[in-house]
């Protein structure tokens, strides 16, 4: 070794560099963050905005963008994107579908996330996306495979809804063993669980 790395405050030096290397291997990068998503009666929306509340604090930077307000959107400068989209009859919205299949390359490039709201994950043993079928069967729709997954339970809001909705909505709940009064609004959302997701978002 050179006399020059032997001088006490060239290694005093070096010490302090890795000290340092190794605090800032630990702390988050902040990100700039895209959530897209796609909602039938607003609760999605509700979903995303605590998961804005959970990201920001953090110091990452959140974009939050209706799926039928995306179309030219430059997704390049995002460092992650997470998509989120309700059900209503069994399906997701096609606008998702089709977001998903023209930016597959892109979004398999960068960190991301896919989560489902359904009414049905409010049972204990479809509220995983394991478990849940509506999630499963639109994976094995699309060919994009997102690197982290959530499904959380949704909303009943009967007096929202239109006659049709409501008719529909009430039988499903009927046949599924859920709430069928007419003036029911009852949200089964576990935000505890959103709250988790979102930290994860940011540790992505």
């Amino acid at each position: 070794m050179s006399r020059a790395w032997k001088s006490p405050t060239l290694l005093a030096q070096c010490q302090l560099m890795a000290s340092a290397a190794k605090l800032n291997s630990h702390i988050p990068l902040m990100a700039n963050i895209l959530i897209i998503y796609s909602t039938t009666d607003g609760h999605t929306v509700e979903i995303c905005r605590r998961l804005i509340q959970v990201l920001e604090p953090s110091g990452h930077q959140v974009k939050l963008i209706d799926v039928n307000d995306a179309s030219g959107l430059d997704l390049m400068p995002f460092d992650k994107i997470v998509i989120g989209a309700s059900i209503r009859y069994g399906k997701h919205s096609p606008q998702i579908v089709k977001f998903i299949s023209q930016h597959e390359r892109l979004l398999d490039s960068k960190p991301n996330a896919f989560f489902s709201v359904n009414v049905v994950a409010r049972k204990p043993e479809k509220n995983q996306p394991a478990t849940n079928p509506y999630l499963k069967k639109f994976l094995k729709k699309i060919a994009w495979k997102p690197k982290e997954l959530a499904v959380f339970a949704g909303k009943i809001d009967y007096p929202r809804y239109n006659p049709f909705d409501r008719f529909m909505i009430r039988l499903i709940m009927w046949i599924t063993k859920g709430p069928t009064d007419p003036t029911t609004v009852i949200e089964f959302t576990d935000w505890q669980k959103v709250e988790d997701f979102g930290r994860l978002i940011g540790k992505m």
